[in-house]
């Protein structure tokens, strides 16, 4: 029997479903730790597959895992459905028009990954009734990739103990196996508290928050200078102190996220920014907190796995988009810079075409020059074989964390690309479940990346997962 084609098979079966799931998945845009109706429609959909459902997966509200099978080795496939804030954009639209002024938007495309991946994990199921085969598929309904690290804390809580292999996917603008490449990071919240006063009248008597803050930021952006080249350091103001100029600001809060390439390269950076939130305290004779909200490690990769999602996506090849799904990618790539479309091929190592949609697969050896950014996939790399895909769900060259991305995301050809990255992933998993030398070589691969001391995580023991993050 051809496993491949067999699951194939039953993907097609199920893609109508799972389209419609993304799509209304899309329409409820939910960030980080809030995604209650997009995790919903997750288990309403698990449970009409037949899967055994868990809830609260790790103590977090919003993480959900359903299995399929009985006996034999576990397969998990990650899915997530968080968006992100800011980022509201009618579908099918190239040009900036919010649904919602300030509201959320799916701006990473995370109802396609959920739903693709559900739909992948469907398949197997759906394989494993009809075969006969020994195995468990388990789908990880996974909430606040964007910066909430979940998976961090559900690794933490072993909810990966068990599996023996990992499979995921992104949006993406290629066809190709995802690059193991994702810095550490962390996350942490900085809350001076110092002494109001009429700014005007006593300014002596007060000492500025938001004077230690600003202070802050200039110690941060000097030490730039002097960090390794691919750490990156971003801030976001929490709370400036208020709307009144002429009261000194008593308390201001800041976020930082800090990441460096590896683990140790993270830590040691983050001690750096907390030296320097406190040389701003002693400058402005206020008081500093420093809070962990989360944090995530960096991503290893899986040779022998990469090799085996690589195989499958030659077989079947990049998504088959018409010439209507070329003329919208052609529209929202008129809203782009040439400096965007560049970067893209940059990335990936080829040369530039102007085709608008990816229709090609990217070599597994391409001399690539990433983006590289962080997720917390990385903290279940460390611990179970993982791997993952991209699809092209956007047009080349659509920067993401854009309203661009959003307006793609219920479009016909995003559709097509959820669906053929399902099967990709789906052949995957029937090839781990069935191949023990598969599976021992991943392990091999795995233990020598780890190596003797193991995965720490970086989460600190005392802090739990931020569920009110999005609403500090």
């Amino acid at each position: 029997m051809d496993n491949r084609n067999t699951v194939w098979r039953h993907v097609d079966a199920q893609k109508e479903r799972l389209i419609a799931l993304s799509d209304r998945v899309w329409a409820m845009p939910e960030v980080c730790y809030t995604e209650t109706r997009s995790c919903a429609e997750h288990v309403a959909e698990l449970r009409h597959q037949g899967f055994r459902v868990d809830e609260h997966v790790a103590g977090i509200p919003t993480a959900v895992m359903g299995e399929a099978g009985a006996g034999g080795p576990v397969v998990a496939i990650l899915g997530e459905y968080d968006a992100l804030p800011g980022l509201s954009q009618e579908a099918g639209v190239a040009a900036h028009r919010p649904v919602e002024a300030g509201g959320h938007g799916h701006g990473c495309g995370h109802n396609l990954l959920g739903a693709a991946a559900l739909l992948a994990a469907t398949a197997v199921k759906d394989w494993l009734a009809e075969t006969g085969t020994p195995g468990r598929v388990r789908y990880y309904g996974c909430p606040a990739e964007e910066g909430g690290a979940a998976k961090a804390f559900m690794v933490r809580a072993g909810a990966f103990a068990d599996a023996e292999v990992a499979i995921s996917w992104h949006p993406a603008s290629f066809w190709e196996v995802a690059p193991p490449l994702a810095l550490a990071n962390t996350r942490a919240d900085f809350v001076f508290t110092g002494r109001t006063a009429h700014a005007a009248a006593v300014p002596h008597l007060g000492r500025s928050a938001l004077d230690a803050v600003e202070l802050m930021s200039v110690g941060v952006n000097y030490m730039r200078e002097h960090m390794p080249s691919d750490a990156r350091v971003h801030y976001a103001y929490l709370d400036a102190g208020g709307i009144a100029p002429n009261v000194v600001q008593a308390r201001a809060a800041v976020r930082y996220s800090i990441r460096a390439r590896d683990l140790p390269g993270m830590l040691g950076l983050v001690e750096r920014v907390k030296k320097i939130a406190q040389g701003a305290a002693l400058m402005t004779e206020t008081e500093v907190e420093v809070r962990i909200v989360s944090a995530v490690s960096n991503l290893l990769g899986n040779d022998p796995l990469e090799q085996a999602l690589h195989g499958v996506m030659e077989e079947l090849g990049p998504p088959h988009f018409d010439e209507a799904d070329r003329d919208f990618a052609q529209a929202i790539r008129a809203t782009l810079g040439d400096g965007d479309i560049d970067a893209a091929f940059r990335a990936i190592g080829m040369p530039r075409t102007e085709a608008p949609l990816a229709d090609f697969l990217v070599p597994l050896d391409a001399r690539r020059n990433p983006a590289i950014g962080s997720t917390d996939v990385g903290d279940v790399s460390w611990v179970v074989p993982t791997v993952q895909a991209h699809a092209p769900t956007v047009a080349v060259g659509t920067p993401f964390h854009t309203w661009q991305v959003v307006a793609q995301g219920c479009s016909p050809a995003a559709h097509k690309a959820m669906v053929q990255v399902a099967k990709a992933m789906a052949a995957t998993a029937v090839r781990a479940l069935t191949d023990e030398g598969l599976r021992e070589a991943a392990r091999a691969d795995l233990a020598r990346r780890v190596g003797a001391g193991g995965y720490v995580s970086p989460l600190p023991a005392e802090i739990g997962p931020p569920l009110r993050m999005s609403v500090a």
